[in-house]
């Protein structure tokens, strides 16, 4: 039976293990239903990311949109941050490792920043609920020690964008997310 929890790190984040169904031909998972999410909306765009062991994405953050991400192969460390202004867990941070081998999936609402450490070549699926827009495209610092993100890696592989992401102090106010926006 599939088994959804509320986390009780960041309020809104939903962490999902499906039912696994399997015989000797392979296994089939349903890896995503709508209600599942009582806080989300219809998942309109379906995106894939394939990392090389070592490499850090995020930590990005949106303040319309909400991700649904499930690891198909490989492993990834997983760090979420609240950065919801007035959210009742605003300032939390919360890392957990996702597994291709281990199905589970995690629910991101807008306004908690979101990244991914890759600790193995890994290939990540995840959909979101609004189609890209660059103006919604915004991060904070992976390094940050207001967020004291645990990566699980020493020397990580990061993009231009990734470095130049402010600190959490340093987010101007007209793109800071508010827990009144979607939660």
């Amino acid at each position: 039976m599939v088994k959804v929890t509320s986390s009780s790190e960041i309020d809104a984040v939903v962490i999902v293990e499906p039912d696994v169904h399997g015989d000797g031909r392979g296994r089939f998972v349903e890896t995503y239903r709508r209600e599942w999410f009582p806080l989300g909306h219809e998942m309109i765009q379906a995106n894939r990311s394939v990392k090389q062991a070592g490499a850090i994405v995020g930590l990005h953050y949106h303040l319309h949109q909400a991700d649904y991400w499930y690891v198909v192969a490989g492993r990834a460390r997983v760090v979420l941050h609240d950065l919801r202004d007035g959210s009742k867990t605003e300032g939390s941070t919360m890392s957990f490792d996702l597994d291709g081998d281990v199905e589970k999936g995690v629910f991101i609402p807008p306004g908690v920043a979101h990244g991914f450490a890759s600790l193995t070549d890994m290939t990540l699926m995840y959909m979101v609920d609004g189609y890209y827009n660059s103006a919604d495209e915004l991060g904070v610092a992976w390094d940050d020690p207001d967020i004291a993100a645990d990566w699980g890696l020493a020397d990580p592989i990061l993009s231009a964008r990734d470095q130049a992401n402010p600190k959490r102090a340093e987010i101007p106010a007209a793109r800071k997310p508010y827990a009144s926006l979607r939660t």
